[in-house]
């Protein structure tokens, strides 16, 4: 079986073919960060219009990649909620017309879904029940995977993701957008004990906070704008967040008894996080899996993985699939 699947949600066109063994055959990303970053942050109408200009090029590549054509397709998988509509639209549309045309099945993902499935293009064998520590821009949750297709959150943001105060983050300090890498960069050469940045917790939920953190940068800043390096904030300001990130991701699976963990979402890709979860995992007796970086962040190949899985469950959709801009995982 070979699946073609197509991630529009953001500022990334993407294909990628993915087969029956979750061998990535091919797993093409078109980034747009150079466009948006002059106005310091995604701007939807422009991310939109790239998309329908780039998809059909990335699609071909990603085909020429894996050394196929259409008529070797078994299915199209599509992120199909949530995220910017219009970037969205794109590639749904393009999943539903080679759908149509190819007369094979059509699945539509959830982005955050794909994100977890990412564990198993690095770890096909990963067991259930284990815990995933979903960390993007707009998404921190804590969800308990039960088994394909079975979810529980345990935990979410109540206000700024992780990934949103890493951007408001550089955007105070200077450092352009996006915020993520800069930052991690950064903190790599500096103290992350230089300022005594908060860690909420929030009564006794597993949930996270990250605006008050982002506010005491500002604070921070304002009140002692030469005082420290950048490089010293970056990684007091990382620290605070990986601990957060962390230490609720270890009172979760000593509360469930969960003996597996992973990692997942764009920030996941952070040197600091990732460092971290490997100890603290290892501290605690728990497996980890951790995708690597070009998974990390947004792609095809983790839509076309989770879309396997609902093929076995028989679980397709028609061509009147919907977009969605919000939508929670369960």
């Amino acid at each position: 079986m070979n699946i073609l699947a197509i991630e529009t949600s953001c500022d990334d066109t993407s294909a990628a073919v993915v087969n029956e063994r979750l061998e990535i055959l091919s797993n093409v990303v078109s980034s747009q960060v150079d466009l948006h970053a002059r106005f310091g942050g995604i701007v939807p109408e422009i991310a939109s219009r790239k998309h329908v200009e780039l998809v059909n090029p990335v699609i071909r590549e990603a085909l020429d990649t894996a050394g196929l054509d259409f008529a070797d397709l078994d299915a199209v998988a599509v992120t199909n909620r949530p995220g910017l509509v219009g970037a969205l639209l794109v590639g749904v549309s393009a999943a539903k017309a080679l759908s149509f045309a190819l007369h094979i099945p059509l699945i539509g993902v959830h982005h955050l879904e794909g994100h977890i499935y990412a564990n198993f293009l690095v770890n096909p064998q990963l067991e259930f029940p284990f815990l995933c520590l979903v960390v993007s821009g707009g998404h921190t949750d804590l969800v308990m995977v039960k088994g394909h297709g079975l979810y529980e959150i345990l935990g979410r943001t109540r206000d700024d993701a992780a990934g949103e105060a890493f951007d408001k983050t550089a955007r105070v300090l200077g450092l352009g957008y996006p915020g993520g890498p800069v930052i991690d960069k950064l903190a790599r050469q500096g103290n992350p004990k230089a300022v005594r940045f908060p860690r909420a917790r929030l009564d006794d939920t597993l949930d996270f906070s990250f605006s008050g953190l982002k506010t005491a940068v500002v604070r921070h800043q304002q009140k002692n704008p030469d005082a420290l390096s950048v490089e010293d904030v970056c990684a007091s300001f990382q620290a605070a967040v990986v601990d957060m990130l962390v230490d609720t991701a270890m009172d979760a699976a000593a509360r469930t008894g969960v003996k597996r963990v992973a990692i997942a979402g764009g920030v996941a890709a952070n040197s600091g996080l990732q460092d971290r979860m490997r100890q603290a995992s290892a501290e605690n007796g728990l497996d980890l899996t951790c995708p690597p970086i070009k998974l990390c962040t947004d792609n095809a190949a983790m839509i076309a993985c989770a879309a396997y899985f609902h093929i076995l469950r028989g679980e397709t959709n028609g061509l009147d699939l919907d977009t969605t801009a919000s939508q929670a995982l369960v």
